[in-house]
């Protein structure tokens, strides 16, 4: 092995060799998936991000020197090959390469933690344990490259409607709800937490005159819970919108889930057929359901829900078996929603708030803001906050804050409703949470 890579130049990954390329040379480089030796002939299945293509090693058509050089290597190690392309009907994409040259750029380790085919089972925490590995099957790596298409998705259609992509501190001197599910930082000479969510700093550059802004990001909570449904660390889609009311926030929501969807449809085909989901691209609008009808609803399921409350896990799974796909939950009581939600005005007990679900899954909550600092600082004070925390964020409402209104979507379980995985990890490269901070 040599670490040059002189004239060693990828021409092609597996998927771009076709049957139009007959007789042309390509240059190739990934991973043994697989080796048969049947004596006077060896084949290689060669795996790089893309898929899987077959070198063809005949003893009769290779060099005596380079067919033991092919069956010295090992699996999983990485290699580059030069060849000639031939079609193969039983091979994959119909071609095979005939090699002229190898090269081995590293070897690898055996036996391996747990097998990169996917024939063999192995626990999350097995793959999670090895997670690099875990990537190299074709079913794992396929749910990155959806979540991958639903991000650019996302953010080209709201630079399409003129949305500006903002950064925001994680770093932070105060809660963003209250002061539960924060994680403290001792580093400063005063109390500092990570960031829950960017939702202070998104209604200050609505007093910027931004007007539109996005931002998509980590965000961190110490959640009691170890769930499936949990994580300490998750990425946020944040929106927010100056001159508009919830109503108005749901739409673009449920537009901007559509596009993504579709595009996923559209873009990630073979992706969702690796991981065997048929993917339905859901109608707009999304049903809307007042919180008074899901209350009457769990409770004529057997699950008791008292009005004011939450929605309890059984809750969820009982709205999940009566509504199928997307739907909004609005009209939520203010007492049980954050400080800056905006009462409604026709009913101040029934907030300007709607969460969306997916089935059992909540996938994103959302307000109408208030934009009055005198009622901000009184919902601060009736839910037990002291509004000095929150100094630097109430200045901004009193010089001209206008009417607003935003969202935030965990893109973790939007992509858990995309391909229909039960477990949240599943969707994050390095999960966080209360027994994991490594690798």
């Amino acid at each position: 092995m040599t670490d040059s890579l002189e004239n060693w130049r990828r021409t092609h990954y597996s998927n771009e060799v076709k049957k139009e390329l007959k007789g042309e040379k390509v240059l190739l480089m990934g991973w043994i998936h697989e080796m048969r030796d049947l004596g006077g002939i060896i084949f290689v299945l060669l795996r790089d991000r893309d898929g899987i293509i077959q070198i063809t090693v005949p003893s009769k058509k290779v060099s005596p020197e380079l067919f033991e050089e092919i069956k010295k290597l090992k699996k999983e190690a990485v290699i580059a090959v030069k060849g000639d392309v031939q079609e193969s009907p039983k091979a994959p994409n119909g071609v095979e390469i005939i090699p002229e040259e190898i090269k081995l750029l590293n070897e690898s380790e055996l036996p391996l933690p747990l097998d990169t085919t996917g024939n063999t089972h192995a626990e999350i925490d097995t793959r999670l344990d090895s997670r690099f590995l875990d990537l190299r099957k074709f079913d794992v790596s396929a749910i990155f490259k959806i979540k991958s298409r639903i991000f650019h998705s996302i953010r080209k259609f709201l630079n399409e409607r003129g949305y500006i992509e903002i950064n925001t501190p994680k770093l932070v001197a105060s809660a963003t709800e209250g002061g539960t599910e924060l994680f403290p930082i001792t580093y400063f000479e005063r109390e500092a937490f990570l960031g829950q969510s960017p939702q202070l700093y998104k209604q200050m550059m609505m007093a910027s005159g931004f007007d539109k802004v996005f931002e998509i990001a980590p965000i961190f909570r110490a959640e009691e819970h170890d769930t499936l449904r949990h994580l300490n660390e998750a990425t946020s889609i944040d929106l927010e919108t100056a001159f508009t009311d919830h109503e108005d926030s749901m739409k673009i929501l449920e537009e901007l889930i559509h596009r993504a969807i579709q595009d996923v449809a559209d873009e990630c085909k073979e992706e969702l057929e690796t991981l065997g989901v048929d993917l339905k691209v859901p109608e707009i609008p999304f049903p809307r359901v007042d919180y008074d009808e899901v209350v009457e609803i769990v409770n004529s399921k057997g699950v008791l829900m008292r009005y004011g409350e939450d929605l309890s896990r059984a809750a969820e799974k009982v709205m999940g078996e009566v509504m199928d796909g997307y739907y909004f939950i609005t009209g939520w009581p203010t007492a049980i929603k954050p400080f800056y939600v905006m009462p409604g005005f026709e009913n101040p007990e029934k907030s300007c708030a709607f969460d969306l679900m997916y089935r059992d899954l909540e996938i994103s909550s959302g307000a109408m803001r208030i934009h009055s600092y005198d009622l901000l600082v009184q919902q601060m004070k009736e839910k037990g906050l002291n509004p000095a925390s929150f100094e630097r964020y109430l200045q901004a409402f009193k010089y001209g804050m206008p009417p607003h209104s935003g969202w935030g979507v965990g893109a973790e379980r939007l992509t858990m409703s995309v391909i229909g995985a039960k477990n949240i990890r599943e969707t994050v490269l390095f999960p966080r949470d209360r027994r994991r901070l490594t690798p």
